[in-house]
């Protein structure tokens, strides 16, 4: 099948889509915002994760044992988890701390027998199913499917807990790139040996796609990460006890629908919350720019300043100026101009400048 058909073929897929309707509807959990000065460090380490609010980890107790039927039923001595999710504003990064302890460690072997954390992701919540054996054309051959179909909307992640001479991941699809940078990376730490118990801290990040095919990342959209957008989330620990079992001893999942490794419309809402008020300025100039046609060199001013604002002055740098908010404005020449707007309100004044930012021919 040729790229195009391929491509077609997927957007055909997504047409017979029943509508999203994820999993958990009266849950949605949180995805916390680092500043841009505070972003995680990927060492396998927690110490920059101290700031996160108890209120955004996610513990084993909102986890179902979904595969074999035992429900919430664990038993914390045997396996223990802790999960927290972490964003920065104008990154498409999501960021993870996973700490878990276990009774039983098992990752000798160089196959899928392995402790596993398996993560699913929906970055713009287009549902559906994700792998090839469940594509809507039943009549499609399998390797078609394949490399149309599956991981290409949403992604999901074999990571290896711990990787122990192998990939920290399997992507299951047909886009392995996504699993290296520049498009995620990841560290962990621990101290055990295969067979034994111990505390495991797994530090990663990844980038979802709205459309992640196989011929590489030239083609490829990511998934844009903005306030308050809801996401499509979950994932589910693979928990070995034997090296010689054929298959894992539990499988527990957030979702608590064991079919979210390969269904998008049943994961969990996830939601990308603005900063924590201790992080914010009370008052903070910022603003966006587009030009809406260069031949009449007209820009559009929007602003995105932060706090009580109750005034607006813009300087477009042409000795011409505007109180609005989010002004139109046309230069009358060409030029390289520094644009500043001014913002007061009852926290104060505060100003942004950009320089030669805005630049019209």
């Amino acid at each position: 099948m040729t790229r195009r058909r391929m491509r077609f073929a997927f957007l055909a897929a997504l047409a017979c889509f029943p509508a999203l309707a994820l999993e958990r509807p009266d849950v949605t959990f949180k995805v916390f915002q680092f500043p841009a000065n505070m972003i995680p460090r990927i060492d396998g380490k927690t110490d920059d994760w101290r700031t996160v609010p108890d209120d955004y980890a996610i513990g084993i107790d909102q986890l179902v044992e979904s595969a074999k039927g035992r429900g919430a039923n664990i038993d914390r001595n045997d396996l223990d988890v802790t999960v927290r999710v972490g964003w920065v504003k104008g990154m498409n990064r999501l960021y993870f701390l996973y700490e878990a302890s276990d009774n039983y460690w098992d990752f000798s072997r160089t196959d899928l027998h392995n402790d596993i954390f398996e993560v699913v992701v929906d970055g713009d919540l287009s549902g559906g199913p994700l792998i090839e054996e469940w594509h809507p054309d039943k009549q499609m051959d399998r390797w078609d499917a394949h490399f149309s179909f599956h991981g290409v909307h949403a992604q999901n992640y074999h990571i290896f807990t711990p990787a122990e001479g192998k990939d920290w991941a399997m992507v299951w699809g047909c886009q392995p790139w996504i699993k290296e940078l520049p498009y995620a990376n990841a560290e962990s730490s621990y101290s055990f040996k295969p067979g034994e118990s111990g505390k495991y801290t797994l530090e990663f990040w990844i980038t979802p796609f709205d459309y992640a095919g196989c011929d590489g990342p030239a083609r490829a959209v990511e998934s844009e990460l903005r306030e308050n957008k809801r996401i499509g989330l979950s994932w589910a620990i693979l928990d070995y006890d034997d090296v010689n079992a054929e298959s894992y001893t539990g499988f527990w999942n957030l979702s608590h629908k064991i079919t979210m490794y390969g269904n998008a419309s049943d994961l969990v809402a996830f939601r990308l919350m603005p900063l924590e008020p201790r992080f914010r300025k009370a008052i903070d100039a910022q603003w966006t720019f587009r030009i809406v046609d260069m031949n009449r060199r007209l820009v559009s001013f929007q602003d995105l300043s932060e706090g009580e604002i109750t005034s607006w002055k813009w300087d477009f740098g042409d000795e011409t100026t505007s109180e609005e908010q989010n002004p139109m404005h046309e230069y009358k020449k060409p030029g390289e101009y520094v644009v500043t707007l001014y913002v007061e309100g009852r926290a104060g004044k505060a100003r942004r400048a950009k320089v030669w930012d805005v630049t019209v021919r």
